[in-house]
């Protein structure tokens, strides 16, 4: 038998994090936790590192220090990066795994969006890879085994709806935040539930669908898909449809970004077909939940479109979440900041120029909006 995986979780405490140490505790022949990284919470992560055998110098705060994030991620007894930091700090590690020819699990989906052509790069010339950890591009990425690349005819990603699904755009300008954070399926962080009830978080979804299979925005598809129970599809030129199906459960794409090829034994999100469940499938709102549009366009955009939309919808967002902006106001700012211009991207330097830019053009367009 092998020796067990060496795996760096980093953003231990969040959701994917917490569930992903409970896949490795569950399966300790398979992996072994070697490093952990954390935010700000001291506490939680000594606790994590305690109950995993973490040693301290390779359990990590890494706060306002994204390069402590790379250094944990070229450790030479790490196999699998882990990458659900949240937002924009996590290129560093996702940029040292893929350098140093690790495994990157990935569900920062922000350095990806952020910095495609950037790590597209990277990925090219070294012996790193990317298995997504999200359920739908996981889905996509299990659908995709069953044909060519060039048989694809069309990448369908699934949305709940999130909370405010059917609503109209009249009923949603007084939302809480508390209302926004009422996910009806999943269980997440504050950020991407917030970007869930937008339709940005598909938005940008899309985005990552083209940076990780190389499909063309006009073969991706999005469809509210309420019930959570069918992840992703692909179509091939046959007309045949390949879907992955499971209860909503997060545990097993975790599992399978760690393990893949091979599948884990435990049966995370098993369906009882016995239980006359229904499917329904709709065409999203695209003139309430405008984001899902900004983000496709800044991603045919290309350059530095995709990293100037997710700045400014982290900006939008944290601001929603401190009560200083509304709900609606969210797509009003992303939309002005990509109005103001698109850029190239060459280098990670003119990806970290274009994130700076767009916080900044995003909190005076918060300021604006400022409410009392």
């Amino acid at each position: 038998m092998s020796e067990p995986r060496g795996v760096a979780v980093l953003g231990c405490t969040g959701s994917v994090g917490t569930q992903a140490l409970e896949v490795i505790a569950a399966h300790p022949d398979r992996f072994r936790v070697v490093a952990l990284a954390a935010g700000r919470s001291a506490e939680r992560l000594g606790a994590l590192a305690a109950r995993h055998g973490v040693p301290p110098d390779r359990a990590c705060l890494t706060g306002d220090a994204p390069e402590m994030l790379a250094e944990l991620a070229a450790l030479d007894d790490v196999d699998v990066v882990l990458n659900a930091v949240v937002g924009f700090a996590g290129l560093a590690a996702t940029l040292a795994a893929l350098e140093h020819g690790k495994r990157l699990a990935l569900a920062n989906k922000e350095s990806l969006i952020a910095a495609g052509p950037v790590v597209a790069e990277v990925r090219a010339r070294s012996r790193g890879e990317i298995v997504p950890v999200d359920s739908e591009h996981s889905a996509i990425w299990q659908a995709l085994r069953a044909g060519r690349d060039r048989e694809v005819a069309r990448v369908v990603l699934t949305a709940s709806g999130g909370p405010f699904r059917g609503r109209s755009a009249a009923e949603l300008a007084e939302v809480t935040v508390a209302e926004a954070l009422a996910h009806p399926t999943w269980q997440m962080g504050p950020k991407i539930t917030v970007d869930s009830s937008t339709l940005m978080n598909k938005g940008l979804e899309v985005i990552e669908a083209h940076e990780l299979f190389g499909v063309d925005y006009g073969r991706i598809e999005v469809v509210v898909h309420p019930q959570s129970i069918v992840h992703g599809m692909v179509t091939f030129c046959d007309g045949a449809t390949v879907a992955q199906l499971s209860a909503p459960d997060m545990r097993l794409p975790i599992g399978l970004a760690l393990g893949a090829p091979d599948r884990l034994p435990t049966p995370y999100g098993a369906l009882d077909w016995t239980g006359g469940a229904t499917l329904t499938f709709e065409a999203p709102d695209r003139s309430t939940f405008r984001a899902l549009d900004l983000a496709e366009q800044a991603g045919r955009a290309g350059g530095d479109g995709p990293a100037t939309l997710s700045a400014a919808n982290e900006v939008a967002v944290e601001a929603f979440l401190a009560g200083r902006i509304r709900w609606v106001d969210i797509a009003a700012v992303v939309e002005e900041v990509l109005a103001a211009g698109i850029g190239k991207v060459r280098s990670v330097g003119d990806v970290v120029e274009a994130d700076a830019r767009a916080r900044t053009r995003a909190e005076a367009a918060v300021r604006r909006r400022a409410r009392g």
